[in-house]
């Protein structure tokens, strides 16, 4: 191979990982997809441009795991919530408008869980990284006006539940201090002023760390599960870093990285806390560290 050839995959590689962990929610099979891609294009020959032929590739790649992907997520032992990721120093490419850092970010990972594959990979396709439907119709194999059709399908799926209002990223740092500083103060009047009257907090422990496994739901109950927390504070340092394209809380228990938990915001009110537990899905972040 050419150092030319290589030379234009690598300059293809963050998009291609871009593409995969958006359409899969899973960076480690996202590595896999770009790894795979990479040993097709060593011995592919083509007409078109190599980034649309590589793009058409690792979609591809993607709805095939997708498929397999869903079977396996119905017997994940309790809710399963997307690998988060470090954004801060442009591991993933585009981040430049507010739609494509919404596009990464674990609210919406979870969303797209809602659609079939091909909705998933055109709204993907078409939000993040703005294809039009004549490209991705020549990506998929598909006429214009289905991919229209697939377009709007996922659109009503995924509006919703979209996130009302999503704070500037200073706002949301300071809120995200806000909540870190109250909960290791075991602050009650400060937490229930933050948290919505319907707030829901998700843990993805996957079996493999302690989580509960249902969602928590309610401002009361949300509250007594945070001031467990205090009784580690000692063991625990809460780093706020930039995740998903949103500032995030990483925690490391005894030195060891133990999890993520990200924040969703209604005006200055918390609606939705996400942590990550399981450390399969901490592997990733964990080599960003690195």
């Amino acid at each position: 191979m050419t150092r030319e050839r290589v030379e234009r995959f690598e300059a293809n590689r963050r998009r291609l990982f871009g593409v995969a962990y958006r359409m899969l929610g899973e960076a480690s099979e996202a590595e896999d997809v770009v790894q795979d891609a990479w040993l097709r294009w060593e011995r592919g020959d083509f007409a078109v441009s190599p980034e649309a032929w590589l793009t058409k590739v690792v979609t591809n790649l993607c709805l095939d795991r997708l498929t397999s992907a869903r079977a396996q997520r119905e017997r994940y032992v309790g809710p399963w919530l997307p690998e988060p990721v470090r954004t801060g120093g442009g591991a993933l490419d585009p981040l430049e408008t507010v739609v494509q850092r919404e596009s990464l970010s674990l609210g919406m990972l979870v969303l797209l869980e809602r659609l079939t594959p091909p909705e998933r990979a055109v709204f993907v396709l078409r939000e993040a990284f703005g294809h039009s439907h004549r490209e991705i119709a020549e990506i998929l194999d598909a006429t214009e006006p289905h991919v229209r059709q697939l377009y709007r399908r996922a659109q009503q799926h995924v509006s919703a539940d979209r996130k009302r209002f999503s704070p500037p990223a200073e706002q949301h740092r300071k809120l995200l201090d806000q909540f870190l500083d109250a909960t290791l103060r075991g602050d009650v009047p400060a937490l229930e002023r933050m948290l919505a009257a319907d707030v829901v907090a998700w843990a993805d422990g996957g079996g493999r760390a302690p989580a509960v496994r249902r969602p928590l739901v309610g401002r009361d109950e949300v509250v007594r599960y945070l001031l467990l927390l205090v009784r580690y504070a000692d063991r625990m340092r809460l780093t706020p870093e930039l995740v998903n394209g949103e500032p995030a809380l990483v925690i490391h228990l005894d030195g060891q990285l133990a999890g993520v938990t990200a924040l969703e915001f209604d005006g200055d009110r918390v609606t939705t806390i996400r942590t990550i537990a399981n450390p399969d899905k901490l592997a990733f972040l964990a080599k960003q560290e690195t």
